[in-house]
């Protein structure tokens, strides 16, 4: 053990089994969580190789996406820890598996969540293929949540649970995991605080240590979002009226809107003298209509009930409701305590205890209970609240 592990280090090592040169294929982004991910799985013993995942290629020319210096950084980090590094192009899967659905969900009205689905088929599908061609027997990524194997006579069961640090939990993202997927996975993050990941890199050397968290992802970067998606969706012009029913302005094409976008409606000034501003409330593809409402609280923001569809269970199978469930529409926010009703292979319905802010068509509905992210479904419809 590195004489530089304090006791912070020591706890985040003694939840990773012993390596006993297992070799395990970790996910290097070039960033500081997978970095040191990859060092706490060295120094447990693992035969530990981090792999490089480029999957962009459409105009990275570096002035929005960074996969240029992400890789600079992830071989310069694998050469500080002492494992090869090799990069591998998974450009025509994302394509394929990943920015094809994006785009048809863009042109339906909807608006995806392109990196629930990047874990499912990525992440946790195309690298994990790779590895096994390596000859790992595990993978491993920088992500902030954790994997609890529960023992019983008929089989092991693999849960996946929230991240230590609920600033930075990444559960959220990774409910489309399968059993055969946690099986093989590991998280050795998930169990630190960020600020403790940072501490970690600076004292080993890691050229990253300081390194500022990626946001968004790679294909938009922080490129203006209509600019890029009119790149590959026609503008379709229509009328934005207001709840009443009254025209108030014209978008440019639903596509590029969302439920509860304030900024970019093109609205100026209050129209009732309200002096609150606008939001958009809903969208009518049939008839090509953005409705915009004035007020956070506007009753056409809030729904009572969600429907949704493509439901995936962790566990294999639909959980009881125990009165316990709690479900995020979208990341970062708090659990909202809700019923699970009616849930088969297809889809369920959610019933929130109070009515929730502008859930969105297209995002995901994720359940928990208490610190276990159960599964959940993309959000096709909601129910206004009474």
């Amino acid at each position: 053990m590195s004489d530089v592990v304090d006791s912070s280090i020591e706890t985040a090592l003694a939840e990773i089994p012993e390596g006993r040169g297992r070799r395990i294929v970790v996910g290097l982004s070039g960033g500081v969580d997978s970095s040191v991910c990859a060092w706490l799985l060295k120094e447990r013993g693992y035969d530990a190789v981090g792999l490089f995942m480029k999957n962009w290629e459409d105009d990275d020319d570096g002035e929005y996406c960074s996969t240029r210096e992400d890789l600079i950084d992830a071989v310069s980090a694998a050469e500080v820890i002492g494992i090869d590094a090799e990069a591998v192009n998974f450009a025509a899967e994302y394509r394929d598996r990943v920015f094809a659905e994006f785009l048809r969900e863009y042109s339906a009205g909807r608006t995806p969540n392109p990196d629930v689905l990047c874990n499912a088929e990525i992440k946790f599908k195309a690298f994990l293929d790779h590895a096994i061609r390596l000859g790992a027997e595990l993978i491993a990524t920088g992500h902030y949540a954790r994997i609890r194997a529960v023992e019983d006579a008929a089989a092991t069961q693999y849960e996946l649970l929230r991240g230590v640090d609920p600033g930075k939990d990444q559960s959220y993202f990774l409910h489309r995991l399968s059993q055969a997927q946690l099986s093989r996975a590991m998280f050795p993050v998930g169990h630190l605080h960020k600020r403790t990941v940072r501490e970690i890199a600076a004292r080993i050397g890691l050229p990253n240590a300081g390194k500022k968290d990626s946001t968004g992802i790679c294909f938009i970067g922080e490129r203006p979002f209509r600019e890029f998606l009119n790149r590959y969706l026609p503008m379709r012009p229509g009328p934005i009226l207001t709840a009443s029913g009254a025209r108030v302005g014209e978008h440019v094409g639903l596509a590029f809107y969302t439920l509860g976008q304030r900024k970019g409606i093109g609205l100026g000034g209050t129209r009732d003298g309200s002096g609150e501003p606008w939001y958009v409330a809903r969208k009518d593809m049939a008839t090509n209509t953005l409705y915009v409402v004035q007020g956070h609280d506007h009753p056409w923001l809030m729904s009572s009930r969600l429907m949704a569809e493509s439901a995936h269970w962790i566990a294999g199978r639909a959980p009881t409701d125990d009165g316990r469930l709690g479900a995020k529409t979208r990341y970062r926010q708090a659990d909202a305590p809700c019923r699970l009703e009616k849930p088969t292979a297809q889809g369920f319905e959610l019933a929130f205890e109070e009515p929730q802010w502008a859930v969105t068509p297209g995002q995901s509905a994720v359940l928990y209970r208490g610190d276990v992210c159960l599964g959940g479904g993309i959000i096709t419809g909601t129910a206004a609240a009474p």
